[in-house]
Formats: structure tokens, sequence, C-alpha cells
């Protein structure tokens, strides 16, 4: 598949309009440099692919992804202008997944720690393992990082008691917390978040990737503007094939087939 071919740290399989993304870099999913350019080739190509409509993303093993791998950072400071490089790239790696034109959902199966966390954050749906947890733990190693990911999904107290904890939040207290959609046992982790997949499959594409640039692009703006935003997205939907097709099969009482268009 172009685009997709030579990854040493990801698996992507393709079937019935879902993709599932694996990160496949043991022990425990690391993220290098590596890692983050196949991660942006990986969600780039997703984006314009038209067949695939939603997206799981998962890790291989006992962990969804325990971070950056901090073998590389040392190097860092000792070379002028590594850092920006560095981290433009770990921003990217993120604003790929916000910024794919398709909907995400991250199947957290095992420890998602500092940039494995905000990773599963970026993702628009989350669903959790009961044995899966979340956790910050810059203020361990006298880093920072992860705030502004963190509050877009928890509420103001809980944000602060894990950023200054590093505390680990459990599936169960996620749930709780409503930062995840469903916990769910280990072995029913995929088939939860396959189930939303296909959900979301069989829905009007354009109009998924309508909605999901609604929620990109209208979560700073005043409730006017972004509203305002919404309905011009409307009315362009509303003369595509696939609206019409989607008006035709509900009142036909039938499964639409959609062409994107």
């Amino acid at each position: 598949m172009d685009g997709l071919t030579d990854l040493e740290g990801f698996a992507v399989e393709i079937a019935e309009h879902v993709a599932v993304v694996t990160m496949r870099r043991p022990p425990v999913n690391a993220q290098n440099r590596r890692f983050r350019e196949e991660i942006i080739r990986i969600f780039d190509t997703l984006h314009d692919l038209p067949d695939v409509r939603a997206i799981i993303l998962t890790g291989e093993g006992r962990a969804f992804s325990a971070g950056a791998d901090l073998k590389e950072r040392p190097g860092l400071a000792n070379e002028p202008g590594a850092y920006p490089r560095h981290n433009r790239l770990v921003r990217a790696s993120f604003d790929c997944v916000m910024e794919c034109g398709t909907p995400v959902i991250a199947a957290i199966n095992g420890p998602a720690i500092g940039a494995g966390c905000v990773l599963a954050l970026c993702c628009d749906i989350l669903v959790a393992s009961e044995s899966a947890f979340l956790s910050m733990t810059e203020v361990d190693v006298g880093l920072a990082g992860g705030v502004r990911h963190v509050i877009r999904h928890f509420g103001q107290s809980d944000a602060r008691l894990m950023i200054h904890t590093a505390r680990r939040i459990t599936g169960p207290e996620l749930l709780r917390m409503n930062v995840v959609s469903a916990c769910v046992p280990d072995a029913a982790l995929m088939d939860t978040a396959r189930g939303i997949a296909r959900e979301i499959a069989a829905k009007v594409p354009l109009a998924t990737r309508a909605a999901k640039r609604s929620f990109t692009l209208t979560e700073e703006l005043p409730l006017h503007d972004g509203y305002r935003y919404e309905q011009s997205q409307t009315v362009a939907l509303s003369t595509t094939e696939d609206t019409k097709e989607a008006q035709r099969a509900f009142a036909e009482k039938r499964k639409p087939v959609f062409k994107g268009r």
C-alpha cells in the first residue's frame, strides 16, 4: 500500500472501511524519531484514503505506549537547533492524529504514559481496557508538557491531580471521570473499538469528516461563530450525492450505498 510500506514500528490493516493502526515497538511502544516519522506518514496517508471511514489506534503487547524514548534526549541539549527540530516533530506526531479527516478511536490496551498518554488524548473517541491506565510522569523526570492536552479531557481538579502527582489513572477511574467512553475487560477491548468503528463507517462519509472538522475548528470559537460554521457545513453537504442517497435510503427503508461524493 503506497505510503504504508517499510514500516518498522507499526502495522496497518484495512478491512470493511476500518483501518487498525497498531504500534509495534517492543517492549512498550516507546516513541523515538522513527516512530514519529512513521505515525505522521500513516495518518497523512489514511487522511487521503476515501475508502477508510474510521481508524482504530492501539498498541501491541502489554502497553499502549510508555511515552518518549528517553535514550534520544541527552544528545538534544548538545547540538544547536536539536530541540526545536525535536519539538516540531513531536507536535506533528500528535497533530497528524487530530488533523486526520477520519475519526480515530483510541483502544487503550495498557499503560499510556507521558507522550503515550497525549497520543491517546489526541484521538476522537477513547475506550480503555480494565488494566489500562493513563499517567503523565513528567514531574518524576524533571520535565514538563502535556497539560494542554490533558485539560481537553479532564476536569480542572483531576487534570491538576494527574499532572502534579504523576498518578496512574486506571480504566475504571477514567470512565468515572468521563475521560473514556467505555471501560471493558481486556479481552473485549478490540471488539468494542471495532463495533464503534463499524457504526461510524456506516454513516455518510462526507458528514463524519465534516463533523470532525467542526470539532477541530470550533473548539476555541465562541458559540455563535462555531455554530455558524457548522451550519455552513450542513449547507455544503446538502448538495452532495451521498447526502441525497442517505435521505433516499431512509425514506425507502434500505441500506444506503455511499460513493464518497
